[in-house]
C-alpha cells in the first residue's frame, strides 16, 4: 500500500476531518479536528479541499516514512520537525520522496500539531467521516476508533506538484503561559445562577483538570450554585460550559456527549476553540462575556 508508514504513533495522533455531522439524533457526536484553524491551513498549503483527511498529533513524537513523491504541511503547536536529518519549519509545504523520513518531536508551545498531505488521507467513512472518535469507537484507519499505532499505513496518492507554499507570519499563532482569556456568550439558563455567582465565574481563574480530553476540559476554581430546579435533556452544542452538581465548570467540546441534563452557563465563542484546543491540564483561563451581536461581527470577520 502506497502512502506514509507509521514508525512511531507519538503519545496520540489521530485521524481526524472536518466531522461528522447530522447524526445527533443517532447519538453519535461529531468529533473532528479539534484546532481548526491550524487543520484549516494544513489543508490549504497541500492544496486540498477544506476537509480531507489529516493527522491530528498530541504533543508530539510522530515519526513516519514515506514509500511515495508527495507533499506534506505542519501546522498547529509549535514542534520541532526533521525530515530525514534536516531541521525544518511548519506552517509551509515540504517534498517527500521514497524513503524519506519525517520526525516530530515535542511541542513547546501549544499541544495539538496537524500533518496534511497532498491529497488528504485516503480512509474509509464512517457515517460520512473519518474522523477518530476513541469513546464512540469510530472513525481511524481501522474504522473502530483506535489511535495511529506503530506499522499502520496511512494511505496517500502520488503527487507531481513540487510548488512550495507558506503561511504568512500575521496569520501564525503564538503561544505563551498567561491566562488565556476565553470569550463566551451567556445562554438563556443563565438565569438559574444568581447574579452573584455570575460575577464570580467572570472574576475567577480557572485551573483545566487532568482530567480533561477531547470529549470536555473540566475546571477547578470557585464552585457555582444553581437552582435544584429539575431540567430535561436537551441538545448540546460545541463549546457549551455545563455545571454538573460539583458546581465545577466543564467545557464540553469535539467528541461530546449529544445531550444533557445539567445547566449550561453559556457557550465558548468558537473561533475561541481553537486556543482551547492548544492548551494542556494546568494551564488557566478567565471568561469574558460578549454579546451575540459583537460575536456574529467578530465571527464572519474570521471567516474574511
Amino acid at each position: 500500500m502506497s502512502g506514509l508508514k507509521v514508525i512511531n504513533p507519538g503519545l496520540l495522533s489521530l485521524i481526524q476531518d472536518a466531522g461528522r455531522y447530522g447524526f445527533y439524533k443517532a447519538g453519535i457526536t461529531t468529533g473532528g479536528a479539534f484546532d481548526k484553524y491550524s487543520f484549516n491551513w494544513a489543508n490549504k498549503l497541500c492544496e486540498n479541499i477544506d476537509a480531507a483527511t489529516c493527522l491530528e498529533i498530541l504533543v508530539g513524537g510522530l515519526v513516519l516514512e514515506s514509500n511515495i513523491t508527495t507533499q506534506v504541511a505542519i501546522t498547529g503547536a509549535n514542534v520541532p520537525i526533521k525530515i530525514n536529518d534536516n531541521t525544518v519549519d511548519g506552517w509551509r509545504t515540504h517534498n517527500l520522496v521514497p524513503g524519506d523520513r519525517i520526525n516530530i518531536g515535542y511541542a513547546t508551545g501549544g499541544c495539538r500539531a496537524y500533518l496534511a498531505v497532498a491529497g488528504g488521507i485516503q480512509c474509509p467513512l464512517i457515517f460520512g467521516s473519518a474522523s477518530t472518535v476513541v469513546r464512540e469507537g469510530l472513525g481511524g484507519l481501522d474504522k473502530k476508533g483506535q489511535p495511529l499505532k506503530a506499522e499502520d499505513i496511512l494511505p496517500c496518492e502520488p503527487t507531481a506538484s513540487t510548488t512550495i507554499h507558506r503561511v504568512p507570519e500575521q496569520y501564525k499563532p503564538t503561544f505563551d503561559n498567561e491566562v488565556t482569556e476565553i470569550r463566551m456568550l451567556l445562554g438563556y439558563q443563565q438565569h438559574e445562577f444568581q447574579t452573584s455567582q455570575l460575577d464570580q465565574f467572570f472574576n475567577a481563574e480557572y485551573t483545566i483538570s487532568q482530567l480533561s480530553d477531547r470529549m470536555g476540559y473540566r475546571l477547578e476554581g470557585p464552585a457555582l450554585a444553581y437552582s435544584n430546579k429539575a431540567m430535561l435533556s436537551e441538545g448540546i452544542c460545541l463549546g457549551a460550559i455545563q455545571i454538573p452538581a460539583d458546581g465545577q465548570p466543564i467545557i464540553l467540546l469535539c467528541d461530546r456527549q449529544t445531550v444533557g441534563g445539567y445547566p449550561k452557563i453559556g457557550s465558548v465563542f468558537s473561533p475561541d476553540i481553537v486556543k482551547l484546543a492548544q492548551l494542556m491540564p494546568g494551564r488557566k483561563i478567565r471568561f469574558k462575556a460578549m454579546g451575540i451581536e459583537q460575536a456574529q461581527n467578530l465571527l464572519l470577520q474570521s471567516k474574511q
